[in-house]
Formats: C-alpha cells, sequence, structure tokens
C-alpha cells in the first residue's frame, strides 16, 4: 500500500486544477469546471480512509490532465463573452 499525499500535494493539485478551471474562455465551462474542481476536493478534505483519500488524490491527477487539454481546445475555439461576464469598462471622457 502506498502512503497517501500530503496535505500539500493536495494543496498543489487543488490551486494546479483551479487555475486551470479558470482559463477556459467559455463563462459556463468555465464555472462548470471551477464549482466542481471545489467539490471534488471537499470530498477528499472530509475523507479520513487513507486508501480513499489516494484513489480520490489519483483521480483527480488524471482529470487534471484531461481538463488542461480540454481548456486548451476551448482557448482556441473560444466565442463571444456573455453579458453576465464581467465586461471591460469603457474609457470615460475626461470633460464629462
Amino acid at each position: 500500500m502506498s502512503n497517501p499525499p500530503s496535505r500539500r500535494a493536495i494543496l498543489s493539485l487543488y490551486h494546479s486544477t483551479l487555475r486551470t478551471s479558470k482559463s477556459f474562455s467559455s463563462y459556463n465551462f468555465r464555472n462548470y469546471f471551477i464549482r466542481r474542481t471545489k467539490d471534488t476536493f471537499r470530498a477528499i478534505q472530509s475523507e479520513s480512509d487513507p486508501t480513499r483519500i489516494q484513489s480520490h488524490y489519483s483521480e483527480a491527477v488524471r482529470e487534471l490532465a484531461v481538463l488542461r487539454r480540454s481548456a486548451i481546445v476551448n482557448q482556441l475555439y473560444g466565442g463571444w463573452r456573455l453579458a453576465v461576464e464581467d465586461q471591460k469598462p469603457s474609457m470615460a471622457r475626461a470633460d464629462s
């Protein structure tokens, strides 16, 4: 039996997954993967069995690889920004 991952390794994986989730250009995909990432790591955090922690961790590592590839494809074919997303503010005139 292998040792369960350390807290630092889990946090590093969490940050990498969250960073990758935020790199999606599509609003819906981005928010879905951010929510899914948080839910996945809450489940890991609430787990106490070392073998289950190890299995959750290894599954999250595999999902991160898939997520990175998917984010690249999504960035290639990114569409228009939606109305619910933050828009860049327009430049205001100084005399108004």
